[in-house]
């Protein structure tokens, strides 16, 4: 039976850019368990059981802050101020043409090459189940104008929720807002096994279409006859390996499904269930997007992706699901809008809900 590791706090604390980098703890009275650094505001563990009653870790993470550096920059990591890719770094706002730090090929992703990933969040353990971590965006930072402070809140929740909630507010410029979070799961327990046995279900008509270089082009395609039909239970792996164009750029899933819901509201996304542990995962939001990831990029090559327990994540051994709003909306009019102006609010909530099949 996989066991997990105990992260130790001590691991994680030194200084990174003057400021102090800590692990913190949540918890419910259930019994779930969650621990998150401010290095990245990074998901680093969530403890839940399966049916048996046994807590397993169905994140992936590392077990000191020395290999969160060394690791893979976006695991576990709430994302911004831009997340998913934006053609070659540019967008045009109010006539003013931007360029952001190329990061990506020729493309911007989740933020630049110093984004929310690499930044320290202030951080406030406000109690047992709850963190507040902020961070304030500069103008001209990564590219990006506007100042723009950020407050992100993680909540364990008594029925084994993971909520997280955002709110970003446009202080002095027009500026351009996505966040998302990060976390790669695998529901098995064991962070270097398969996840391509995980049943999943989303929630979405059309997925959107990408360019040579993993950029939305603006085309909703719909979901019915592809690789990429997940509206009824199909495990993950059924079909990745499929003869498709999308599969193919990205060496699996890496793609942006349009969710069937209204504006703002708190819906399902997605379900993913793994039968052997019998753990089950919904993800509900607010955003108007999933970004589905099945670990394509990871090798199980140390440094970068080996975990806690010195647990090697080769290739698809874990997955994102990531909501937000559309990647590349900057440059596609027809998008929901990722805009804002001084004294707009960019507000958001995703709960990642564990439960047994």
């Amino acid at each position: 039976m996989p066991t997990y590791t105990d992260l130790a706090r001590e691991n994680f604390r030194m200084d990174i850019d003057g400021k102090p980098v800590d692990l913190f703890t949540l918890r419910n009275r259930a019994g779930m368990v969650v621990r998150i650094t401010n290095y990245g505001a990074r998901v680093e563990q969530i403890l839940v059981p399966d049916r048996t009653g046994t807590l397993g870790d169905v994140a992936q993470g590392y077990d000191s802050i020395q290999r969160v550096l060394s690791g893979e920059f976006s695991m576990g990591c709430f994302v911004g101020r831009y997340c998913g890719r934006i053609d070659r770094g540019r967008f045009t706002l109010d006539g003013i043409e931007y360029q952001t730090t190329v990061n990506d090929g020729p493309n911007t992703l989740h933020g630049g090459k110093r984004g929310s990933p690499y930044r320290v969040f202030d951080a406030r353990q406000i109690d047992e189940a709850n963190l507040e971590l902020t961070y304030v965006f500069q103008d001209g930072e990564e590219g990006f104008p506007g100042t723009l402070p950020l407050r992100v809140l993680y909540t364990v929740e008594e029925d084994n929720r993971l909520a997280v909630s955002w709110w970003a507010v446009a202080v002095d410029k027009p500026t351009v807002a996505n966040f998302t979070d990060h976390t790669y799961f695998n529901l098995s327990g064991d962070g270097g096994s398969t996840i391509l046995d995980h049943v999943a279900t989303i929630h979405a008509d059309r997925y959107l279409a990408l360019s040579e270089t993993a950029v939305p082009t603006g085309e909703l395609v719909d979901v019915t006859g592809t690789p990429h039909d997940f509206r009824t239970p199909t495990p993950f792996g059924a079909r990745i390996g499929a003869d498709d164009d999308m599969l193919t750029l990205s060496g699996g899933y890496d793609l942006h499904f349009a969710i069937d819901k209204p504006p703002g509201v708190l819906a399902r996304h997605a379900r993913v269930e793994h039968p052997g542990s019998g753990r089950t995962l919904e993800v509900w939001s607010t955003e108007p997007g999933l970004q589905l990831y099945t670990g394509n990029f990871l090798e199980g090559k140390a440094p970068r992706d080996v975990g806690k327990g010195n647990t090697p994540y080769p290739r698809n051994s874990g997955f994102c699901m990531e909501p937000s709003h559309f990647p590349n909306a900057v440059n596609v009019p027809s998008f929901p809008s990722t805009v804002l102006r001084p004294g707009e609010w960019r507000t958001g909530r995703t709960e990642y809900r564990f439960a047994l099949a």
